[in-house]
């Protein structure tokens, strides 16, 4: 029966004094608290604080990297348990399905997922054998013992993973009930935030927009019925999120051009949208003048403007149609960004009310665009490595290609953007040890002195992500 046991030294170098370093290096930043300033963890789980109910509800089925690795090897979404919106329904078996997960546990050596669930297995949950075939119902068994006992609630592990903040992701209508109860919960000692994602409202072409118009305009106590009435509801939410503590929007967008368009053309667009007739090209034109207008917004009520775009969602149509989003289904495209920001960034880049946050999905323009625009643009910040590159590997070539032409000081540090609650301290550690086997790269090729990237790996790990989102926090 294998071992599992998590190696000191993991992920550093094995050339001896850079090892060295980057074992100082991450040990003086381990035990700093976890800033968490962008993710999807439900704000129902801490709010209602409820035992979680098995393993496989808990690790796989939130875990679109599990799901789309299974389902490349040809397991079926069904045989995990997901549930089908065209199929008949069927009895999950929480056992089979751990079994058919461990069986295929193997599948993912060498990837980022199997070393974020290694350390919830070797740390979280104080396993210390590993997950395999063989041992699939002893390992069920001994996280099923572990989630029943009051230190592996989802309070108990916010605190247990020294958490300084987390931030969820909602909709522009959300009631955010769930934050308003944690905030009115005097046994509460976290913080956990909203961030305004008006995504829904901008996509005028999809069947499901006329419905989400409507529900933002309840959310307001009004009908929308025109344009100017959209974005008056709009500014409206943002100051709602704001009351509830939220610092910040996202903007979830295929494209990130930007373009400012008439008051009178938008009108124009918007009625057609009202009517069911708009086109995806009303679309991305519309999309690329809310950017503009999120960015003026964000200018006048201090909320930091983030942009992730360049996914192709939903690309396998049969899974989106049988099963939904966020099933491991979504793709990267090749994103430009020098001319679809130049509209935004001269309007606001150079203000100082005005933070943006850029992601990518598209690694060869870190160092041809994103890394010169963000040193260049004081406003502009680089998000870290995202997606599908926030790997030992795809850290390691964000730092390198960005860091020479725009600095560590004009990235946004880092930030887990999971919702597996389990695997935010993985994700950290993870970061960390990548962040400070780069900077010991540095000092052994005297580029950097040791007690400068002592500074360095704290702005990564901690200072960056707090001054960036605007949380205040001390340590």
């Amino acid at each position: 029966m294998a071992s599992l046991e998590l190696h000191p030294d993991r992920f550093f170098s094995p050339e001896p004094t850079q090892r060295s370093v980057a074992r100082s290096l991450f040990e003086g930043v381990a035990t700093l608290p976890l800033i968490c300033p962008h993710g999807h963890v439900p704000p129902k789980l801490l709010a209602q604080d409820e035992p979680f109910p098995e393993p496989t509800s808990l690790i796989i089925a939130p875990d679109h990297y599990v799901l789309r690795m299974l389902h490349a090897r040809g397991v079926s979404l069904q045989e995990l348990g997901v549930t089908s919106s065209v199929d008949a329904p069927t009895e999950v078996d929480a056992r089979r399905i751990w079994q058919t997960f461990a069986d295929n546990y193997h599948l993912f050596l060498g990837t980022p997922t199997r070393a974020w669930l290694d350390f919830v297995f070797a740390e979280v949950f104080g396993l210390r054998t590993q997950l395999g075939g063989t041992t699939a119902q002893t390992v069920y068994d001994e996280i099923s013992g572990c989630l029943q006992r009051d230190d592996f609630t989802p309070r108990a592990l916010y605190e247990r993973f020294n958490i300084a903040v987390l931030t969820t992701t909602d909709a522009a209508c959300d009631d955010l009930a769930h934050h308003r109860s944690l905030q009115a919960d005097t046994a509460w000692n976290g913080r956990m935030l909203p961030c305004f994602r008006p995504d829904a409202v901008f996509q005028v072409a999809a069947r499901s927009w006329c419905g989400d118009i409507e529900k933002l305009g309840k959310a307001c106590g009004t009908e929308i019925v025109d344009y100017s009435g959209f974005v008056r509801a709009l500014e409206e939410r943002r100051e709602y999120f704001k009351s509830v503590g939220a610092t910040s929007t996202d903007h979830g967008v295929r494209s990130p051009k930007t373009e400012r368009a008439s008051d009178g053309e938008m009108e124009r667009l918007f009625s057609r949208a009202l009517a069911g007739t708009a086109s995806a090209d009303d679309q991305a034109r519309f999309e690329a003048h809310m950017l503009m207008e999120m960015a003026r917004m964000s200018c006048e009520d201090g909320l930091v403007m983030q942009i992730h775009p360049g996914a192709f969602r939903n690309h396998n149509d049969n899974l989106w149609r049988r099963f939904g989003p966020d099933k491991g289904a979504d793709i990267p495209l090749a994103t430009e960004y020098t001319r679809n920001l130049h509209a935004l960034l001269n309007s606001y880049g150079s203000d100082p009310r005005f933070r943006l946050v850029v992601f990518t999905l598209d690694e060869s323009t870190y160092a041809r665009e994103l890394a010169p625009l963000a040193g260049h643009y004081p406003a502009m910040r680089l998000g870290p490595a995202w997606w599908f590159h926030d790997s030992v590997e795809g850290m390691r070539r964000f730092r390198e290609r960005t860091t020479e032409t725009a600095g560590i000081y004009n990235t946004a540090g880092f930030n887990d953007d999971t919702r597996a609650f389990l695997s935010i301290p993985a994700r950290h550690d993870l970061a960390r040890r990548v962040d400070a086997n780069y900077l010991a790269g540095l000092v052994v090729r005297h580029q950097v002195d040791i007690d400068d990237a002592h500074v360095m790996m704290r702005a990564l790990t901690f200072d960056l992500a707090n001054e960036t989102y605007k949380l205040g926090i001390r340590t």
